[in-house]
């Protein structure tokens, strides 16, 4: 009897740089280009963004960092600088791959069982940069994969983008019993951050940062038991009214995010059409999502933290009780938006530091541009 593929020996780590909060905000609000009105949005963004940390990995937004020729920020003079589309993707190139590699190296060196010889699949995410060969390639070279190992990259999809990489890996291993899939997201949000007087570019500064995650799938029987998730069923569903709400563009001095303040009342509005479909299968589930009850089906809610009112209004319409957004919530506060990294901060920390119990369900939600709405129906798996 065939079952449910696992996600197991999920890692996550972030780039050495701390940024923290109150700091960018002044750093941001002091910009000689910005008018009174922008500096009082920027200051209401950040102190209300539910966030205290992020990470970088960009040394020279650190506060006490010396940089000879800043191409970023500039200590001195205190003024963010605009580099070019050109020059963010170089710093890319530099640094991400380090990310790519570590964490799936991670995720290898984590696992009891798995190893390098494994692997049949990998699986890259990001939406922050651009190269080939690419952050795929450098992991198979770098772990001493089989240069058989079969390579794709999910790329410039967005928040959402882990979802569907999950998905697809799941596929591959419902297709082929002995697959391994590593599956690695990395993003640098932070390359992509300028001054600006748009409110929406303001309130996406305020939350952006870096991080990466990775994790093992497959549906494989291992000697040890490891704790992890069964990937039961998936669905994706589009909010058409939030198009231009949510987008993400290549512009002259960077990627350019499209975030506006009307997102997270679009997201509370919909989200009961985006998730009804993947409970329909499942009349307990699905009489507990129609009647209301469904936080009491569903322990657990790994919820893309897109930002604080989003959570907000997620935590309002479904009725879910203050402990089920905790995850979410801790995961913004502590590391920001990461993009598609963030929904696997936040399944991480279900299964290592929330309590979660072998068999208990857990729901995924991720939102990126669209409005696309991802989704997945988990099971803890825990020895």
């Amino acid at each position: 009897m065939s079952h449910a593929p696992i996600l197991r020996s999920l890692q996550t780590i972030v780039p050495e740089t701390t940024l923290r909060q109150e700091e960018v905000r002044d750093v941001f609000a002091a910009q000689p280009d910005l008018g009174r009105l922008a500096q009082r949005i920027v200051t209401a963004s950040f102190n209300g963004s539910g966030i205290d940390t992020r990470y970088t990995v960009l040394d020279e937004l650190s506060l006490s960092a010396d940089t000879d020729e800043p191409q970023f920020f500039d200590r001195e003079t205190g003024r963010l600088l605009s580099p070019s589309t050109k020059v963010r993707n170089e710093v890319y190139v530099r640094e991400a791959w380090k990310l790519y590699v570590d964490a799936a190296r991670r995720s290898l060196e984590a696992d009891p069982d798995i190893t390098a010889a494994d692997i049949t699949h990998v699986i890259t995410v990001s939406c922050t940069g651009f190269y080939a060969p690419g952050p795929d390639y450098e992991i198979v070279r770098s772990l001493g994969l089989a240069d058989s190992v079969e390579r794709y990259h999910f790329g410039f999809m967005g928040c959402y983008a882990s979802m569907p990489a999950l998905r697809a890996a799941a596929q591959f291993c419902a297709a082929n019993p002995d697959a391994v899939v590593l599956v690695v997201s990395v993003e640098l949000c932070t390359l992509h951050l300028r001054s600006s007087e748009d409110p929406d570019m303001i309130v996406a500064t305020s939350l952006f940062a870096d991080g990466a995650a990775a994790g093992l799938v497959t549906a494989r029987s291992f000697d040890s038991a490891v704790p992890g998730f069964a990937l039961d069923r998936f669905h994706t569903g589009i909010i058409p009214e939030g198009k231009r709400d949510m987008a993400w563009m290549i512009g002259d001095t960077g990627f350019e995010m499209i975030l506006s303040t009307a997102v997270p009342q679009l997201i509370g509005d919909n989200i009961a059409g985006a998730l009804r479909p993947l409970y329909a299968s499942d009349a307990v589930l699905a009489g507990a999502f129609d009647d209301g009850s469904i936080g009491e089906q569903v322990a657990h809610w790994a919820i893309h933290p897109g930002g604080r009112s989003i959570l907000d209004k997620v935590e309002e319409h479904l009725k879910l009780s203050e402990q089920q957004l905790h995850p979410a919530r801790e995961v913004l506060r502590q590391y920001g938006n990461m993009s598609s990294a963030t929904v696997l901060f936040v399944l991480r920390r279900i299964l290592e530091e929330e309590g979660a119990r072998d068999g208990e369900r857990v729901a995924a939600m991720a939102f990126g541009p669209g409005l696309t709405a991802e989704t997945a129906l988990l099971t803890v798996v825990a020895p």
